[in-house]
């Protein structure tokens, strides 16, 4: 307590010393609440134009909770093993569509990173490309393929294929240019070549982290994965469909009961896998 006059003379001679970082900036006060207040304006517009009302939302809350009280106790009525198979096609079309995406996108990852490949245009190009795959939503690819390839799971690979070519690729490239230029420097000036130099100084640092992504990706295409059904692409989406429309509800609660399970089983071991692979412990 007995140091606070001396702090408040020091305050008062940095002030006195520094004027301008002490004057309250009325503009930029102005400026910020016209940029809240324009917010909250468009916000008002979206919900008069988008029909959102308190009524309609608090009837839907009152018809999912009916929804949900019909749904128990869980029957599978005999889908259960239907739902299994289903279940393992999801899987297999988030672990194909995941893994065939890596390998597309980390030699293009090497065009798009600058260290790589300095040329602007084919940096540019590179780049841009995989800004407009990724742009497109895995539902819009899945409903493209399954006019292109027909109905099926495989056009569920193909859409998350694209997807994840593109959002893969652009984060290996981010990683890639990322990486310590110190090892590179070390191989050009023993002799080696541009190879070399990716093989031996760039692949060993960016290899975990682009694992560790696919892994991520992973994760999150197998929940994307369980609604490609719908639009006919294969998997658990078709079920998921059927059982809303005929409100087929106990049965649907086992469908999302398993949903559930496997996908909370799959982050836990794809957590565990990325910690490995970056070097971090294990979490308890």
């Amino acid at each position: 307590m007995s140091d606070s006059p001396l702090r408040q003379r020091d305050l008062s001679a940095i002030a006195a010393r520094h004027p301008a970082y002490f004057q309250s900036s009325w503009r930029g006060r102005a400026l910020t609440a016209s940029i809240v207040a324009a917010m909250l304006a468009l916000l008002v517009v979206a919900m008069v134009r988008l029909e959102f009302t308190p009524e309609r939302f608090f009837s839907g809350i009152s018809r999912l909770g009916n929804f949900t009280v019909l749904m128990f106790p869980p029957n599978s009525e005999g889908k259960f093993w239907f739902f299994v198979q289903a279940l393992g096609e999801t899987l297999a079309i988030a672990f194909a569509g995941t893994l065939i995406a890596a390998l597309l996108a980390a030699p293009i990852a090497f065009l798009a990173a600058i260290n790589v490949v300095p040329n602007p245009f084919a940096h540019f190009t590179a780049r841009r490309g995989l800004d407009v795959i990724r742009a497109i939503d895995v539902l819009i690819w899945a409903l493209a393929w399954v006019s292109v390839v027909g109905l099926g799971p495989f056009a569920g690979v193909l859409a998350i294929i694209c997807v994840d070519f593109g959002g893969l690729g652009k984060l290996f490239s981010e990683a890639i240019e990322a990486t310590d230029t110190k090892a590179s420097e070390g191989v050009i000036s023993a002799g080696g070549s541009q190879l070399h130099r990716i093989r031996f100084a760039l692949l060993p640092q960016v290899l975990p982290v682009m694992a560790s992504q696919t892994l991520y990706f992973f994760e999150s295409n197998v929940r994307s994965a369980t609604v490609l059904g719908i639009v006919g692409a294969g998997g658990v989406g078709q079920y998921l469909q059927e059982l809303l429309r005929v409100l087929g509800l106990p049965p649907l609660c086992v469908l999302i009961i398993m949903i559930l399970v496997t996908v909370a089983v799959i982050d836990r071991i794809s957590s565990r896998l990325r910690l490995a692979i970056i070097g971090q412990p294990q979490k308890r």
